[in-house]
């Protein structure tokens, strides 16, 4: 199975996009090689733009809390294991305790090194970051793995308590969905919303299918449309039915 996920707000948006960043800068920093110690430093900085949002912090602090007061509720629920909800209460106190210990503007600790800063300057222009150009670069790229590894890790550190905030909104979120089979007959397929709310959409196809979902969604309506690509050719709408699973996940 192949699954896809379509935020419905720029606020799941963005938080979709940060745990792809921090997912691949974890994966390059745990290599050895230069390259890839360069494909984990450009990551970091994605990551410093994208959660330079004012209001990022802030958000997830009141969601953490939203959701606790939310769990809470559940305490002398009999279906709920108590055990497993002190679990995700003790994360979620966790979390929420790290993400407002971190003072400040969140990676203002990288915007203040002026030599981060000039390699991310230079990142902005195609092949800006030649060792002619950076010579500086060149030197600490030609540092051990193990010297490399300590340094992102450092300037990793001061963003993690973003990411584990996110883990813990993500999953509630995923979490929260309740699937369904649907058909889309010659690859279109639309549902009318009729009240439903929802943050963010999951779609779930066989491998087998040889298409991809194209999904555009208000308030009003869910359309989507499985299309294929052969070649350079433009893609065009499948001709075939597609079984697949749709789930709506709110908080």
């Amino acid at each position: 199975m192949i699954s896809y996920e379509y935020p419905l707000s720029e606020r799941i948006r963005t938080l979709l996009r940060l745990e792809d960043l921090y997912e691949r800068v974890e994966y390059f920093l745990a290599k050895s090689d230069a390259l890839e110690h360069h494909i984990a430093l450009l990551s970091l900085f994605e990551i410093l733009e994208v959660s330079s949002r004012a209001d990022l912090k802030s958000d997830l602090l009141q969601e953490l809390e939203r959701q606790k007061q939310t769990l809470e509720a559940l305490r002398d629920n009999p279906e709920i294991s108590e055990e497993a909800l002190d679990d995700v209460l003790w994360q979620i106190d966790q979390a929420s305790s790290r993400l407002f210990q971190a003072s400040g503007k969140i990676g203002q600790e990288l915007r203040e090194n002026e030599w981060l800063m000039s390699i991310k300057q230079r990142t902005n222009i195609p092949g800006g970051v030649c060792e002619f150009d950076l010579p500086s670069y060149h030197y600490w790229l030609q540092q051990s793995a193990e010297q490399q590894r300590h340094d992102l890790q450092q300037w990793l550190a001061p963003f993690l308590p973003i990411r584990d905030a996110i883990a813990i909104v993500l999953r509630l979120l995923r979490e929260s969905g309740k699937s369904s089979a649907q058909v889309a007959y010659q690859g279109v397929y639309q549902q009318m919303m009729a009240g439903r709310v929802a943050q963010m959409l999951r779609i779930r196809l066989s491998r087998d299918y040889h298409c991809v979902p194209e999904i555009s969604a208000n308030k009003y309506a869910l359309n989507i449309r499985f299309t294929t690509q052969e070649g350079m050719q433009r893609p065009k709408v499948a001709e075939t039915d597609v079984e697949f699973e749709l789930t709506f996940c709110n908080l």
